[in-house]
């Protein structure tokens, strides 16, 4: 009886079906900046976050050394298998999650900021770094050895998903209040609009009592109707009672339409991530945001909702061919009738409006870094030497019989060994506090040039699905062979990130962008007649010798991935060039098709000169942009990808033998 009684008591299953999120797991973002105006709650947050940061810093250090001995035990894991390892080790989710419970718990002062939810989400946000160099993906690949990463770096709290079978249970950051209370309550003199003062002022917690069917029961957060706040009940241990941090609704053009639909429906939010992003003329250098994320799809305007469905009703079929300076696209009718309308190409470059943009950005930020040394080096004098002209300078004044000047920014080599190492790490060095308010305003400069690329992608692609519509083939290009050819020159243009924005639009129409493989297209070497037309990279025209087809490559490039066959749409390496088909469209357009290939049709071009231009390396022993190697060859028509990348080179259906790459 003893025994029965101290057996552990353990919950059955579960027999209510499990909870799914509805709209096929679709969920959206909206990030909701936080006034944090009170010195205390200020204070407080940059606690939290270094209290979660010290948890995160340990986790990541027992992961570390965790795998480090995982791949050492290699005798064991072959006789023993790799789980079994895993399960010593405690290298598991599971595992994680105990040595960060256990860091709360030995640490006594984290219980007063952090709670153990915090901790548990913060173990499995490393365990999915783990996971991804533990277990290969779909193409055999691994990520890195996992880091302990910096603090500057450690931007966000994972907060806990709210439940949606359990009502009021939500047991981290949560987000309290209506939209209708909030803009009720700032509404500005009977004119309706919202007005948000520049200080708003944390809402009360309700008191009182509150009817229910079996008398009543006390007031709390649940209960309040006001103003939207984010609300965190604090660690188990703490003593300051409950962090309420007022939400500021953004506001501008086009913003009511957006608020509107993530807010207005409480019973979609889900989760809160709170967020810190750097911003020099924030009181401590940082802005606070609440991430929410809702169940269901984001929010998209009226006009782009109608754009998608005139997109989704285009019978079209198009190619893509990205270039690092430019991007291409070239579409048909689907149908063989000629009726049906006319070949369409546009072609994407930099504007000199962009252009002009981008010189001066990059001039302030050389301004930037400039400005950011001579701080360092006037703030640590000792650790640098004397110039060649400060050093002349000096020795003019001392044979002269001069006092020595004092130098105040040390222009020379930096204090090193003999191997050139530093002999004091940069992250020792005293920092001023201009120097932390400069850094401040050059990561916000780089996190908008950022945002200004997505959004231009974005519009981009839209553009582009516009006039083409949303059924597209584009070569699978390994854009990281492009980086070590040209670099940052690719920061500009951002053929990838075109790419990537051009596929959520395709999908957002309902069609789809499919990757082709250049191992068994080549679509740069062939003519749409089918014949072989070999071209160096330099070469930025297409001739072909059989049928005297004229255009530019690019275009030419992009016509041919329209007629590419693909029998498994999620293998690039599947692909075969239709020649048959491509011929036919030849014959049956004519000059029309001829009028694409060597311009642009469509108004979708923004930038009527330099287009076509691209940015070649030269061919025989040269560097790459920016790059201290040097190439030793001369640089690939076709570049090579990784393995499994783009599949192996094989036949060509429609094609003869000899017209065959390889």
């Amino acid at each position: 009886m003893k025994c029965a009684q101290t057996q552990r008591k353990c919950r059955g299953k579960n027999k209510a079906p499990k909870w799914t999120k509805p709209d096929d797991g679709i969920v959206s973002v909206m990030v909701l900046p936080l006034a944090v105006t009170d010195p205390a709650d200020r204070a407080r947050l940059e606690t939290l976050f270094g209290a979660m940061w010290s948890v995160k810093r340990a986790v990541q250090r027992d992961a570390r050394a965790k795998v480090d001995a995982y791949w050492a035990a290699f005798r064991e894991r072959n006789q023993q298998g790799a789980k079994a390892v895993r399960q010593r080790l405690g290298l598991s989710r599971e595992g994680l999650e105990r040595c960060a419970y256990k860091h709360l718990e030995d640490a006594g002062h984290l219980k007063h900021h952090a709670s153990k939810a915090l901790a548990m989400h913060m173990a499995d946000e490393v365990w999915n770094g783990v996971q991804r160099h533990l277990f290969a993906d779909s193409t055999g690949s691994r990520h890195g050895r996992p880091r302990v990463g910096r603090w500057h770096d450690f931007t966000r709290i994972p907060g806990r998903a709210r439940s949606h079978t359990i009502v009021n249970k939500w047991e981290t950051f949560r987000l309290v209040g209506t939209f209708h209370g909030h803009a009720t309550t700032y509404v500005d003199g009977g004119r309706h609009a919202l007005m948000q003062p520049r200080r708003i002022p944390a809402p009360a917690k309700p008191d009182g009592r509150i009817p229910t069917g079996r008398g009543a029961r006390k007031a709390n957060w649940w209960d309040h109707t006001g103003p939207l706040a984010v609300v965190f009940a604090g660690g188990p241990d703490g003593r300051r009672g409950d962090l309420v941090l007022p939400v500021r609704i953004p506001q501008g053009p086009g913003q009511a339409d957006h608020v509107r639909h993530f807010l207005e429906a409480d019973d979609r939010w889900h989760k809160v991530d709170l967020v810190r992003r750097r911003k020099s003329g924030a009181p401590g250098g940082w802005a606070y945001e609440a991430h929410l994320m809702v169940l269901g799809p984001g929010y998209a305007s009226p006009a782009v909702r109608q754009m998608r469905q005139r997109a989704a009703e285009l019978d079209r079929i198009g190619g893509v061919d990205g270039n690092v300076s430019n991007l291409s696209i070239v579409s048909f009718p689907a149908g063989p009738d000629p009726a049906d309308g006319a070949p369409a190409s546009s072609e994407i470059v930099l504007t000199d409006q962009e252009r002009a943009r981008l010189e001066r950005e990059a001039k302030k930020r050389r301004g930037r870094a400039r400005a950011l040394e001579r701080s360092r080096r006037s703030t640590n004098t000792a650790q640098y030497g004397l110039s060649k002209r400060q050093g002349a300078r000096a020795e003019r004044r001392a044979a002269q019989g001069l006092k020595p000047k004092k130098v105040t920014v040390p222009g020379g080599a930096r204090d090193s060994r003999a191997d050139g190492v530093p002999k004091q790490a940069f992250r020792r060095d005293r920092l001023s506090s201009g120097y932390r308010e400069l850094r401040a305003r050059q990561a916000e400069a780089a996190a908008s040039a950022a945002e200004y690329r997505r959004h231009r992608a974005r519009a981009v692609a839209r553009d582009i699905i516009a006039v083409h519509g949303p059924y597209l083939t584009v070569e699978d290009c390994d854009i990281r062979t492009w980086y070590r050819l040209w670099g940052k020159r690719l920061s500009q243009t951002t053929p990838g990130m075109l790419i990537s924005a051009l596929e959520i639009e395709c999908k957002a129409a309902g069609g789809r962008l499919v990757r082709a493989s250049t191992w068994s297209t080549a679509l740069s070497q062939y003519c749409l007649c089918g014949e072989r037309a070999t071209k160096t990279l330099r070469d930025r025209e297409h001739k072909c010798s059989a049928c005297g087809l004229v255009g530019k490559r690019d275009l030419v490039s992009a016509a041919l991935a329209a007629f590419v066959d693909l029998a498994d749409p999620d293998e690039p390496k599947t692909a075969r060039l239709s020649s048959a088909r491509s011929r036919h469209a030849q014959i049956t357009y004519g000059e029309g098709l001829e009028e694409a290939l060597r311009e642009s049709t469509t108004p979708c071009q923004n930038a009527p000169q330099g287009a076509g231009r691209v940015a070649v390396p030269r061919q025989h022993g040269t560097s790459a942009h920016r790059t201290a190697a040097r190439r030793d060859r001369a640089t690939p028509d076709e570049p090579r990808h990784v393995r499994d990348h783009a599949g192996k080179p094989g036949t060509r259906t429609a094609c003869s033998p000899q017209h065959t790459l390889w």
